[in-house]
Order: structure tokens, then C-alpha cells, then sequence
């Protein structure tokens, strides 16, 4: 066949491929027009699933006569008009290619009236034929109807799932667009039936109703506002706490100045500060907004804009994974308020095992009485010891009581029972002390630099050619990590020094993980990962075990290093380490006042 010129219906036809996927796909492309048009109302009628009907109404700024049919062409737009433009690109859409390609695949009408016309106008689309605009009655705004997706093209219908699976993808990027724009009200029908109906959120309280309709009540009752600039990027939103998490991460939504994207370099960089208090194969849930210069990131990386493209990834990652992680540090009793620790109290924990008495100096099972609890704890000195019970106690003497209050009993060697001036709480003292021990032992290690060991034997790793160069690069960042290798071949590594803390570590596996991270990302957290999942087990094994039986000057002493511990909500794996019952939840329980 000799080359030819392909004719505009069948170019239309080819983008389509590319941004008309499936229903939801033009409902994504339409409401990200209504968006970027400055609509504050965005209403989308779905019948069958999108197949026979998608309509998508807004109250934006409409289109003029005479562009209408200039909005239906290729590559026509009024959002970029340079170079310049699409290097800083602000907007959702900028290709101009969405009315044109859907009108190719489907029988679509388009009416729109701009602020203080006399009326609207209306085009009409079919198999690619565009008719002559005609007056229409329409309010301010636009409305856009495709119906019989896919008529002209079966093949592509005959991909089609079930009117329920279609309807799932359009509502899951109705959701996404819903989260990113809490300033714009929308409402999802389908088949005439409400499925959502969102008012606008203006307040952080109103946005985190919005998140509750929209990722559960779980969630939203389990989130921490979060919000940092750094040099140029900002970021805000809720995150969910360590003990909210998920089995898939299908609840991790990235906005990058507004467009849902999906990242690997900012899923990693949440991964990354979700470590330490999360179990292994188990996924943090976050709503997360990124807020940085256009020209920095690049949204033309993907033909339906799904991902983009940063131009120092490197930086990014470093600040999304220290503001998240910054975040989690006070996910402790008491959140961001610490309580002052009384010096005595410091050798309840040394840098190694805890030393604890080998017995309680009082039963620890014993119904002991508030008064003996409060005569232990007036010897502290520097806590108020309250003259009632926390029940009944007045303002300013709950005011005294710590946020995990004061011990009562040990309850079957396991847990710490105390009471505070809320009810009671119960403390799983192994996961707690783990905990603290973890995060005195990383403080250690921090605080000096690494300390480097030589192996009697050096291990030597055969790698491409391309990693040995990589080796020869990197050697100063390699000694950051601790780690002294020399090239000693073309293809060939001998690795020479390890950090002491990773002597009995695998050295060849570490050295691959870290190149892998270098050749992919330019940095690599992989030793400090080691590192931490050694000091995690070292923590495990110099913890107070389970059946230890303790004192209250002990229990309470834990109790006030975990106020002032970071992450002392959560162990080192994931598990919580105390709850609380409130004296309302209490007098449900046992069905006082009825």
C-alpha cells in the first residue's frame, strides 16, 4: 500500500484508542473539562452503565457560538497556546483531542451559554459529522451528552464488561475527581438513582466529611491532617494512622496540583515512612495533595495523563517520605503535646534489657484501691496525684492526669490496666516497651556516624559492567551507607567493609539492593532499612516479656515513656499498643443510667 494521508474520521477515531478506553474514560476527559472551565456544580447522569447515555452538566464559564464547532476539531484548545505553556501546563486538559475523539465513537451533543448571551447554543456530532450550530435553552454553562458509546465501532464494544463493572470504573474516577476538587459540589446518578451527592467541602472539616463519604467512616475517624512546604512543594491532606491499613493499596490517592496521578516515586516515598509501624505486606491509606511549580513536573508522560513525570525526583522523594514520617512520629498518647518524663524515671530504660525488679513489690493482680495507687504515685514528686477519682474529679486536677494516666494492675502478665480522667486504659507492655526500646536504640545509632566493620574475608560479587562503573561513581555515597567496595575487575566487586550492626548480614544481597535503588532512583534507603529491621529485632529480643510481673512505679514509669516516645502507638510491627475505654462507653456496656 503506498503512503497516504489518513483521513480525520479515522485519525479521531485511532486518538480515541488512546483516550477513550471505556465509559469511565470520557467521564474523566468531560469532568475535567467542567473543572478546568471553573465550574462550581458538576452533575453526571449515567444510564446503562455509560454505554447508551453519559451526560456531565456544569455551571462553568460555557463555550461561545463561535467556538463551538472549533471545540469539536482536533488538537483545538483554549488552555495552552506555546511551548512555554505546556512546559508549566496548569490545567487538567491541554491536547484538545477529548470532544473530538469521543464524537468519533458515539453520537454526542454539546450546549453551552456563556455569561450575559442572549441563549445557548447546541452542536451535534454523529459517526464524526458535525452539524451547524442551532439555538438551544440552556443556563449558564455546559452540557455534554454521548450516547451509544461505541455504536460505530463493535469491536471495541465487544470489549465491554458488565453495565455493573463499567458503572464501578466511572464511580471510582468520579470519587478520585471528588477528592481532588472539594470546592466543586457533584452528584452521580445512575439509571436515575443518586448514587452520590457531594456539597461543596470549604473547611478542613468539611473536606474530611467528604473523604468520609467517600473512603469510609473507618478512615476519616483514623486520619491525621498533615500540611508542610519545603522549599517550593507543598503537601496536604489526611493520612491514615498505622493501625487503619489495608490488604491492597487501593486506598492511595495522589493529586499533583489537582490531576490524580499515579506515582511510583511518591507511592515509594509513603512506603518509605510508613516502615516502621506498619506489618510487611500490608498497605497505608492516605489522601494526599502536592502542591509545586508546573514547570517542575511533566503531566504530557501518559496519552490519558494517568502519570507524570518530576524533574528532581530525588528531592520530591526525600520531602513526601520526611513529612509523612514527621507526621507518624506522634501518633503517641497525647499526640503532639509531650509529657515532661521525671528524671528518676530514666532508669526504667537503659540502651539495653530493661532493668526491672524480679518482682512486684505488691501483687500486680491484686484489686488495688485508688488511695494506694495515688500514695504510690504522690512519691513521684513531679505528678500531681488527683484527690478523686477520675470519674469525679474536677478540671483542674483531670488537667494533671496524664494522657495514659496512672497504673491500677497488671492484668494476666500481659497488660497494664490504668485509669485516667477520660476511663480506662489497657497497654500491651511487651509492644509498648518494644517500641520505646526501638526507638532509643535508632536515636543511638543516629547519633554517631556509622561505624564501619572490615571483613576478615572480602566477599567478592560478579555484576554488568554498568554496575561496576555505577560502584566507581558512587563510592563516597556508598561510605555514607557503610559499605567499602573496590572494583576489581570489569565485572567483578569486592566488598570490603560492612556496618558493624549488618556484620552477619548477607553482604552480596545488600550491595544488589543498593545498586538496583542507585541505578533506579540516583539514592537508596536499603541499608538504613536493614539497619532499622536489625534494631527492630534487637528491640524485640531486650523488651519485657510476657508473665513479667511488675510493680506500679514500673508500670507507670512505661507508661510515661510511651508519652513521650514517638510512634508509641503502634510496635515495631504494626500492632497497637494500648486502647481505651471511655466511663461512657463503660456505662453502656454495663447499661448504667437506663
Amino acid at each position: 500500500m503506498p503512503i497516504q494521508q489518513l483521513p480525520s474520521h479515522l485519525i479521531n477515531q485511532i486518538a480515541a484508542g488512546e483516550v477513550v478506553e471505556r465509559p469511565a474514560s470520557v467521564v474523566k476527559e468531560l469532568v475535567e473539562n467542567s473543572l478546568d472551565a471553573g465550574a462550581r456544580e458538576v452533575t453526571v447522569d449515567i444510564v446503562s452503565g455509560g454505554q447508551k447515555l453519559i451526560r456531565i452538566r456544569d455551571n462553568g464559564s460555557g463555550i461561545d457560538k463561535s467556538e463551538l464547532a472549533l471545540a469539536m476539531s482536533r488538537h483545538a484548545t483554549s488552555k495552552i497556546g506555546s511551548l512555554e505553556d505546556l512546559e508549566s501546563v496548569a490545567s487538567l486538559g491541554f491536547r484538545g483531542e477529548a470532544l473530538p475523539s469521543i464524537g468519533s465513537v458515539a453520537r454526542m451533543s454539546v450546549t453551552s451559554r456563556v455569561a450575559g448571551a442572549d441563549s445557548a447554543w447546541q452542536v451535534e456530532t454523529d459517526n464524526g459529522v458535525l452539524e451547524a450550530p442551532r439555538p438551544a435553552a440552556h443556563p449558564q454553562g455546559t452540557t455534554v451528552e454521548v450516547n451509544d458509546l461505541f455504536y460505530n465501532t463493535p469491536a471495541r464494544r465487544k470489549f465491554l464488561r458488565t453495565e455493573k463493572t463499567e458503572f464501578s470504573h466511572i464511580e471510582k474516577w468520579v470519587r478520585r475527581l471528588a477528592l481532588s476538587r472539594p470546592d466543586v459540589a457533584i452528584t452521580l446518578t445512575h439509571n436515575r438513582r443518586v448514587v452520590l451527592q457531594l456539597a461543596v467541602a470549604d473547611s478542613d472539616d468539611a473536606r474530611l466529611k467528604r473523604i468520609a463519604k467517600i473512603c469510609g467512616e473507618a478512615f476519616a475517624e483514623q486520619a491525621i491532617r498533615i500540611e508542610r512546604e519545603v522549599e517550593g512543594i507543598a503537601l496536604a491532606g489526611w493520612i491514615g494512622l498505622p493501625t487503619y491499613n489495608r490488604s491492597q493499596p487501593d486506598m492511595q490517592f495522589w493529586f499533583v496540583n489537582g490531576r490524580s496521578v499515579s506515582d511510583r516515586t511518591l507511592a515509594h516515598a509513603a512506603k518509605h515512612a510508613y516502615r516502621d509501624v506498619l506489618f510487611h505486606g500490608r498497605f497505608p491509606a492516605y489522601v494526599l495533595h502536592l502542591s509545586m511549580d508546573p514547570a517542575s513536573v511533566d503531566a504530557n508522560a501518559h496519552p490519558a495523563k494517568h502519570e507524570v513525570r518530576f524533574r528532581d525526583g530525588r528531592r520530591l522523594h526525600g520531602v513526601v517520605s520526611q513529612t509523612i514520617e514527621l507526621a507518624l512520629r506522634d501518633t503517641r498518647p497525647g499526640g503532639e503535646v509531650p509529657v515532661p518524663v521525671p528524671a528518676a524515671k530514666e532508669r526504667f530504660l537503659g540502651q539495653g534489657s530493661m532493668p526491672l525488679a524480679q518482682g512486684p513489690s505488691r501483687s500486680a493482680y491484686s484489686g488495688t484501691s485508688s488511695s494506694a495507687v495515688r500514695e504510690t504515685l504522690a512519691a513521684y514528686g513531679q505528678f500531681a496525684a488527683p484527690s478523686a477519682p477520675a470519674g469525679g474529679a474536677s478540671e483542674e486536677a483531670a488537667a494533671d492526669i496524664p494522657p495514659l494516666g496512672f497504673a491500677i494492675a497488671q492484668l494476666a502478665g500481659v497488660y497494664v490496666l490504668a485509669e485516667n480522667s477520660d476511663g480506662l486504659v489497657l497497654v500491651d507492655m511487651h509492644a509498648a516497651h518494644e517500641r520505646i526500646v526501638y526507638e532509643k536504640l535508632k536515636r543511638s545509632y543516629s547519633d554517631r556516624q556509622v561505624v564501619r566493620q572490615p571483613l576478615l574475608v572480602p566477599v567478592a560479587v560478579s555484576v554488568s559492567e554498568n554496575e561496576a562503573n555505577l560502584v566507581e561513581d558512587s563510592g563516597d555515597t556508598l561510605q555514607q551507607l557503610g559499605l567499602v567496595v573496590d572494583r576489581a575487575g570489569a565485572t567483578s566487586l569486592l566488598i570490603r567493609e560492612v556496618p558493624t550492626v549488618l556484620r552477619n548480614a548477607d553482604a552480596e544481597a545488600l550491595l544488589r539492593d543498593v545498586l538496583s535503588d542507585l541505578s533506579e532512583a540516583g539514592s537508596s534507603n536499603r541499608v538504613e532499612d536493614v539497619i532499622d529491621d536489625t534494631l527492630a529485632t534487637m528491640a524485640c529480643h531486650n523488651s519485657v516479656r510476657a508473665n513479667r510481673l511488675l510493680t506500679l512505679e514500673e508500670m507507670n514509669a512505661l507508661l510515661r515513656e510511651m508519652e513521650t516516645t514517638e510512634r508509641a502507638d503502634q510496635c515495631n510491627h504494626g500492632r497497637p499498643t494500648w486502647t481505651a475505654l471511655t466511663m461512657t462507653e463503660l456505662d453502656r456496656l454495663f447499661l448504667r443510667g437506663r
